[in-house]
């Protein structure tokens, strides 16, 4: 059955916030996946893809995620977790994706530093490359997309909601 909504979107699109709100207001269980990377690997995600370098941490992120076995839950993706083709599938098979669609103003604005947040990009690559790119990959996973921009999280929340009776 699947009873699991996925959000997908940029870092700082608000998937955790919206996440939170939404697992509690549709009676579901939260898990984030960039927490649950944490605990599992005992560091921050920033160190993680410091120490193990962009290859190894998304190998790292595809695995686990595409080992996640959860039943009525709201899972908050991590921005890069559209690299891994096994965990998408994964999250696909259980659940319905929804992408949290903002402009790159936004997210421009909310990003202060690619390196403290731990977003997982190349050394010569800009935002702005990385949300072209990334744009892509969300759209092709995607059940669902939401415009968010303009929206408060709770309005974002409700307009998901209103696509699972």
């Amino acid at each position: 059955m699947k009873d699991n909504i996925t959000l997908i979107g940029m870092p700082a699109s608000g998937k955790s916030t919206i996440g939170v709100m939404l697992a509690k207001y549709m009676g579901k269980n939260f898990l984030d996946t960039d927490i649950y990377i944490q605990n599992l690997m005992g560091d921050s995600l920033s160190n993680l893809i410091k120490q193990k370098g962009l290859v190894e941490f998304c190998k790292i992120e595809d695995q686990t995620i595409s080992s996640i076995m959860v039943k009525n839950t709201l899972i908050a993706t991590g921005g890069s977790v559209v690299y891994g083709v096994n965990a998408m599938k994964n999250l696909k098979l259980f659940g319905t994706i929804v992408y949290l669609y903002s402009d790159f103003e936004p997210i421009k604005q909310r990003i202060s530093s690619l390196e403290k947040r731990g977003v997982v990009h190349r050394p010569d690559q800009s935002l702005k490359d990385l949300y072209e790119e990334r744009k892509l990959l969300y759209e092709n996973w995607t059940d669902y997309t939401i415009d968010t921009n303009g929206k408060t999280p709770e309005a974002v929340a409700f307009e998901i909601m209103d696509i699972f009776p």
